[in-house]
């Protein structure tokens, strides 16, 4: 069994999140989360380490999501 862990994040960017992923194949911010996290552990394990040029590129992707500002 697969055990969880709880991430917060504002309410406001839960909203826009939710707004972000309606007509995809995420069915909750939960699912959108896990997919970015699980693509840049992936990506790290498969590189053994970022560059600076890929951590900026994931950086403005979740910017554009509003992860970050």
């Amino acid at each position: 069994m697969t055990e969880y862990t709880t991430v917060s994040i504002p309410k406001e960017l839960a909203e826009r999140v939710d707004e972000t992923i309606e007509g995809t194949s995420f069915s909750s911010t939960s699912d959108l989360v896990r997919f970015l996290l699980r693509s840049i552990v992936i990506q790290h394990q498969r590189q053994g380490q970022l560059t600076e040029a890929e951590f900026e590129e994931i950086a403005d992707q979740l910017t554009d999501l509003g992860y970050l500002k």
